[in-house]
């Protein structure tokens, strides 16, 4: 069995502990959260048997392998670097870190601890995504014209929608994108095997003060009709457009929002190829549609005996059984545990599973859509 700690008990900590415990060569050993006693509570909610207030005592723990940084973004950095230096292999939640500069010190540190390294990028892992990035790597689409898409979601819609998130000292300079536009950019340059080079963004903030509730409940929580709110000022973006140029000359557009009224978690991309188009929506999943100028379009579902050879495992249960986010999570999983079982990170450009490199290229792209709102012109994507 591969021992593993998670730090950070949020949303997404108890996400990553139900994936880890599918493939059946995982056991998640110990859990740390930001005090003893929510640690103690939350590991013994989960059946984690140890639990720790501090990351010093929790990368002590005896026999760790491997260690997930599920924390809020701002601490994402530091934490990844305590984890390197104790020579654990590490799978951190995205964003990697906060800045540019960040990225390319951690994916330094990486190398050098020579441990596998992984990103939170887990949109590439469904099925039908595996299946549209096969095509595309064999010559189905054609020559690549131009991809188009969006992120959209309602979680901040209203003027009372408040968490951590909004708070640039917590969630970074950017929200929206940075948040869920990060997602659109890795999946889209995992599909095209292209990346981005230039970007020219247009952002706005629908809500330039929020209303956050005094006893400090998120937007998450149920509703309280006699809750108290002050005001915060908010400078991270609710949404935008995004125009996108690619290292082969091929052109693109996305837009992210998250004020979007019933768009709950919709990532959508259209790939137009000079042989035919594919597009892919996160909230029907198990679909792949395939356009034709010529013949009948087709809709093409997540069945292992209809896929792509290189793409079928992605699929594990028979054309018709359903399989969604959780899934995706999964094979994610597997992928980076079968790095760990091996001992060693894929050779370069190989790897199934986002890495530091990914990480650190979608923090450009990010800085770059900063920069190019900022000064309202095309920006280069820094390497």
């Amino acid at each position: 069995m591969i021992r593993v700690g998670i730090i950070g008990s949020g949303f997404i900590g108890p996400a990553h502990i139900e994936a880890l415990r599918r493939p059946g060569f995982v056991e998640v050993v110990a859990l740390c959260d930001s005090s003893l006693a929510a640690a103690q509570e939350k590991a013994a909610a989960l059946n984690v048997p140890h639990a720790y207030g501090t990351v010093a005592d929790f990368l002590a723990h005896p026999g760790l392998d491997v260690v997930h940084n599920c924390t809020p973004n701002h601490l994402h950095a530091d934490i990844n670097r305590q984890i390197l230096r104790a020579g654990k292999h590490v799978f951190s939640e995205k964003p990697l870190c906060m800045t540019p500069e960040e990225a390319r010190e951690l994916v330094a540190l990486a190398q050098a601890a020579g441990v596998v390294h992984g990103v939170s990028f887990v949109y590439r892992q469904f099925a039908m995504v595996q299946q549209a990035a096969s095509m595309q790597r064999h010559g189905q689409t054609g020559r690549l014209f131009s991809v188009y898409g969006s992120y959209l979601q309602d979680w901040m819609l209203l003027e009372t929608d408040y968490n951590w998130r909004v708070d640039a000292a917590k969630g970074g300079l950017s929200r929206a994108v940075a948040d869920i536009g990060s997602h659109w950019c890795d999946t889209v340059q995992f599909v095209t095997g292209r990346r981005i080079t230039e970007v020219m963004a247009d952002l706005a903030i629908v809500w330039p003060t929020r209303k956050a509730r005094t006893d400090g409940g998120a937007t998450f929580s149920q509703g309280d009709e006699a809750a108290q709110y002050e005001d915060q000022p908010v400078t991270t973006e609710d949404g935008g457009a995004v125009l996108l140029r690619f290292d082969d000359g091929s052109k693109g557009c996305f837009s992210v929002s998250q004020v979007s009224a019933g768009r709950k978690n919709r990532l959508s991309f259209e790939l137009n190829g000079s042989a035919c188009s594919l597009a892919w929506d996160q909230e029907v999943p198990q679909q792949l549609w395939i356009g034709h100028r010529n013949q009948p379009n087709q809709i093409l579902t997540d069945d292992p005996g209809l896929m792509a050879r290189d793409a079928a495992a992605s699929a594990h249960f028979p054309g018709g059984h359903i399989e969604g986010w959780p899934d995706a999570f999964k094979n994610m999983m597997l992928h980076f545990y079968q790095a760990v079982r091996a001992g060693k990170m894929p050779d370069a450009g190989t790897a199934a599973f986002a890495t530091f490199e990914d990480g650190a290229n979608v923090m450009f792209i990010i800085d770059a859509i900063i920069k190019s709102h900022q000064q309202q012109r095309w920006i280069r994507v820094a390497s």
